[in-house]
């Protein structure tokens, strides 16, 4: 969800120079099932735009009348959404409504803490009741340090809280520059991953001609440099047994949630058999996080329908889930 707060920071930095006022949507508490789940936010301005979503797009209409009141007296307000005869996730959403204008020093704080890759706390206090409240509000924490969100009014911190931590932006790294890259790089974009491209300096390639991805790094494997944690995965499609195979050794030290292979299983056991030759040293714990041929079982054939196959794959694996139908999960589909 960090993603989708970075969108909401960056729509308000433009409707400063509009003039335009905001107003700050969160889904705070969740009563039975909804589309998304309490943490999800979005920004509407008082010209009619909205950024985000808080649910599929049922809701959106209700909560942008809903905030009218809120543009005009600048005061919060939590309205209570009941889905359950109207939408098919039969539950009951309340959502706090509140002015969003960010001090400078909370956006420079949250600036910072994105390109720290640390973690973000907000904690949101309000009641289970459909109404204007002055003493309801938000409070972002970041490395130690609290930022009111609109600082002229403190909100009443014995209220209820909904305490909200998001980790750094997930991340992607595609090592190779072909068709199927591009094309992996702007289903990852549309996710909110942050997309780093890897590519051969012979090639000649811009970061123009990948789509959605922040970063070039055109460099082989020998002077290939990254920062990887856990909130990483890296996909190795350079469609070359020689490059794979020594971007492999280069990533050798690097602790990614994830490292996915293209090709067959065959191709997998002789990069993985030569790799131990060459690096005799290296850890179980690495070769575990390689998964080749890279993607989920789902039929795919197009370099898209590809994509979303190792995208699929990655989610299952940092959110430790086994991929199946959900008309056959048992329980809610969240859990």
């Amino acid at each position: 969800m960090t993603h989708e707060l970075k969108k909401i920071f960056a729509a308000f930095e433009t409707s400063i120079t509009q003039d335009t006022k905001c107003v700050l949507a969160t889904v705070v508490a969740l009563e039975g099932s909804s589309y998304r789940r309490p943490g999800v936010r979005m920004l509407l301005l008082d010209d009619g735009k909205m950024v985000g979503a808080v649910s599929g797009g049922c809701v959106e209409k209700e909560v942008q009348h809903q905030a009218e009141s809120v543009f005009k007296s600048q005061i919060a307000k939590v309205m209570v959404y009941d889905g359950r005869y109207r939408l098919g996730c039969e539950g009951i959403l309340y959502i706090l409504l509140e002015p969003f204008e960010p001090p400078t020093a909370l956006q420079k704080a949250f600036k910072a803490a994105v390109a720290q890759r640390a973690s973000i706390k907000i904690d949101s206090y309000f009641e289970r009741a459909h109404g204007e409240n002055g003493d309801y509000g938000s409070v972002f924490h970041f490395g130690g340090n609290s930022h009111i969100l609109n600082p002229n009014k403190k909100p009443n911190t014995t209220m209820e809280v909904f305490e909200h931590e998001m980790e750094a932006c997930f991340r992607l790294f595609v090592i190779g520059a072909e068709h199927d890259a591009v094309q992996l790089c702007a289903f990852a974009a549309m996710a909110g991953w942050e997309v780093t491209v890897v590519a051969d300096p012979k090639e000649e390639k811009t970061l123009a001609d990948f789509p959605g991805a922040l970063h070039l790094l055109n460099t082989d494997a020998e002077q290939l440099l990254l920062t990887i944690d856990q909130q990483s995965a890296v996909v190795l499609m350079t469609h070359s047994y020689v490059k794979d195979l020594k971007y492999l050794i280069a990533l050798k030290e690097e602790n990614p949630a994830y490292i996915g292979l293209l090709g067959p299983a065959r191709r997998r056991e002789k990069l993985f058999n030569e790799l131990l030759e060459r690096s005799p040293g290296i850890t179980a714990e690495f070769l575990e996080v390689i998964h080749g041929p890279a993607g989920i079982n789902v039929g795919a054939e197009t370099p898209q329908e590809i994509a979303i196959s190792i995208m699929a794959e990655i989610l299952a694996v940092v959110n430790q889930t086994e991929p199946i139908l959900l008309k056959t999960k048992e329980g809610s589909i969240h859990s």
